[in-house]
């Protein structure tokens, strides 16, 4: 395949989902009303006050629908396999890295 097909045939597809999102976007009302949402948000968790994320006392605290939808088990699976795939990959390029001790660049 020529090098200016794949190209046309790339900005074609980036064009069509453009204007479908485009579409999606004007249809739906644009931006405007998750911006008042959003702002009513933050309004509410200014009023009520905050808190650490992290308090001993109470745990960690995780957002309302996901607690009381009763999906903390699913989180915390995601949170595990997140974790493992983390951990996996800094094993992975720690030892099968592609630079050796001579070969880091400098910094």
């Amino acid at each position: 395949m020529q090098r200016w097909k794949q190209y046309g045939g790339l900005a074609a597809l980036f064009a069509a989902f453009l204007a479908a999102g485009y579409g999606g976007f004007t249809a739906t009302g644009g931006a405007l009303p998750w911006a008042k949402r959003s702002a009513k948000a933050l309004q509410r968790g200014v009023q009520e006050g905050g808190g650490s994320l992290v308090d001993f006392g109470r745990g960690i605290v995780v957002a309302g629908p996901i607690r009381k939808s009763g999906l903390m088990l699913e989180f915390l699976g995601l949170v595990v396999l997140l974790a493992a795939i983390g951990i996996g990959l800094y094993v992975y390029v720690d030892r099968y890295g592609g630079f050796e001790d001579g070969e880091r660049p400098a910094q």
